[in-house]
C-alpha cells in the first residue's frame, strides 16, 4: 500500500476545484469532484454539441465501458457483472423488484440501519404478505452475525444489509452475513452506498448477490450516477423492468433478457455523466482504495477524541471504537442539527443532517430525531479540521440564538 503522503494530498486538492473555496465534510451526502472528472463531462458534452449526440455516442460508449471496467477492478469482479443507474436507489429498486412475485409467509431479514429509500421498496413485498424482520444486535450497535444464523430457515427469502449506515460510524459485519447467506443459498442484498470509495470492496469476499453504491459520494463522481453489481450465477434468477432494445436485445425471432448486468440499463443514459464517471474511478483505482481507507481512518480516529473533548457536544456514533467509518453522527446541545448545518455553512464548513427518514428504524430504536454528521475524506486536512473544532466550539458557546 502506497500513503497519501502531504505531496501527494496537496496535488490532489490542487485538482479539485471545491478544496479552495469550502471545508467540505459532507462527502457522505455527495464528495468534492476532480477537474479532470468535470473535464471529461466537459469533453463528451462538446463532442455532442459538435458531432451530434448520437455520432458522438460511438466516444461515449468507450466511455462507458471504461468506467465498468473500473468499477469492476474496484470490487473485484468481471464488467459483465456491473451495470450503471441513475441513483442508488434505482439500483436497488430494480434488482428488487426483478425478484420472483412474493408469497405469503415469505420472510425478509434486514439489519436495524436499513437505509429507508430501501425499506420503502421492501413495504411492496409485505403488502403481498411477506414479513419483514429486524436482525438484533450486538453490544456495539451492529448486526448480530450469531442472531441472523439463529432465524435462518427455508422460508427467508431475502438477506438485506446497508454496510455503512447513514447515521453515524458504525461498520456493518458485511463479509460474515454473507458467509451465512452463501452457505444457506439466501439471496443477499448489500447496500454500500458509504462503504464504495472508502472501504475496500470485494464483492467475492463479501459473497453478495447484489451490491449498490452511488457515483456522487465517496467514488467523488456527478450526481445522477450509481454502480449495481450482480453476481453473474444469479442473474438468471432476475427479470428486470423496464425493457429496451439494449437490455432485451432482438434474438432473430423474438426479445431475450442480455446474460449479462446490462439486462438492467437501457439504451438512453447520459454518456456525459459516464464519461465523469470513468475518470472518478480511474483517479481513485490509481490512487488506492487501502491507503484512502487508511488516511480516512487516521483522520477519524483522530476527530472522534477531539469532539468527545467539546462540552455539549454527544457522539452518535455506533460500532466499536478504532474500528468505525468516517461518518460521525452527532448532537449539539441546543442545537436543531439542520440549524446547525446552515449555521457552519455561513463560515465555509460543510456538513450533512439526517431526519429520521434516512435510517428509521435504527433512529426510532435509539429515540433520535435528527443527526449532525460529518464526513470525512482522503481530501480534508488537519487544517480544516482545525476550523471545524473552532467553528463548533463557538457555536456550542453562544448558542443558536447568540
Amino acid at each position: 500500500m502506497s500513503p497519501l503522503d502531504p505531496a501527494h494530498l496537496a496535488r490532489l486538492r490542487e485538482a479539485t476545484p471545491g478544496c479552495a473555496r469550502v471545508c467540505h465534510f459532507n462527502h457522505a451526502g455527495a464528495s468534492l469532484p476532480s477537474q479532470g472528472t468535470l473535464d471529461a463531462m466537459l469533453g463528451q458534452l462538446q463532442r455532442e454539441a459538435r458531432e451530434g449526440p448520437m455520432e458522438a455516442a460511438i466516444t461515449g460508449a468507450q466511455l462507458q465501458e471504461q468506467a465498468r471496467e473500473a468499477a469492476a477492478r474496484l470490487l473485484n469482479t468481471s464488467p459483465a457483472a456491473i451495470a450503471f443507474a441513475s441513483s442508488g436507489s434505482a439500483a436497488w429498486s430494480m434488482a428488487f423488484s426483478a425478484l420472483p412475485p412474493w408469497q405469503a409467509g415469505d420472510r425478509i431479514l434486514v439489519g436495524r440501519h436499513e437505509w429507508g429509500g430501501n425499506l420503502a421498496c421492501l413495504a411492496q413485498a409485505v403488502s403481498a404478505g411477506a414479513q419483514l424482520e429486524v436482525i438484533p444486535c450486538d453490544r456495539h450497535g451492529a448486526v448480530s452475525v450469531e442472531a441472523l444464523e439463529s432465524m435462518l430457515d427455508s422460508h427467508v427469502r431475502l438477506i438485506a444489509l446497508t454496510w455503512l449506515p447513514a447515521n453515524g460510524g458504525l461498520i456493518n459485519p458485511a463479509a460474515a452475513v454473507g458467509q451465512l447467506a452463501r452457505k444457506r443459498r439466501i439471496p443477499y442484498f448489500i447496500d454500500a452506498g458509504q462503504a464504495l470509495g472508502q472501504l475496500p470492496c470485494d464483492v467475492e469476499a463479501l459473497g453478495c448477490d447484489v451490491l449498490k453504491g452511488a457515483g456522487r459520494k465517496y467514488l467523488r463522481g456527478p450526481r445522477g450516477t450509481a454502480l449495481l453489481y450482480v453476481r453473474p450465477g444469479f442473474l438468471e434468477q432476475l427479470q428486470p423492468l423496464p425493457r429496451d432494445v439494449l437490455s432485451a436485445p432482438w434474438n432473430g425471432q423474438g426479445f431475450s433478457l442480455r446474460d449479462d448486468a446490462r439486462r438492467f440499463e437501457t439504451s438512453e443514459v447520459s454518456l456525459v455523466l459516464l464519461a465523469g464517471l470513468a475518470n472518478a474511478l480511474q483517479e481513485l483505482n490509481s490512487i488506492g482504495i487501502e491507503a484512502i481507507h487508511q488516511r480516512i481512518k487516521t483522520l477519524a480516529d483522530t476527530l472522534r477524541q477531539d469532539l468527545d473533548r467539546l462540552p455539549g457536544l454527544q457522539r452518535q456514533d455506533l460500532g466499536v471504537a478504532g474500528q468505525q467509518s468516517g461518518l460521525i453522527a452527532f448532537t449539539l446541545k441546543g442545537w436543531d442539527c439542520f440549524a446547525l448545518k446552515e449555521a457552519l455553512a455561513r463560515r465555509g464548513i460543510n456538513i450533512g443532517a439526517n431526519g429520521v427518514a434516512y435510517t428509521p428504524l435504527d433512529m426510532q430504536a435509539r429515540g433520535l430525531t435528527q443527526i449532525a454528521r460529518i464526513a470525512l475524506s482522503y481530501l480534508n486536512t488537519e487544517a480544516e479540521i482545525q476550523c471545524l473544532l473552532e467553528a463548533l466550539t463557538e457555536l456550542a458557546e453562544r448558542g443558536p440564538a447568540g
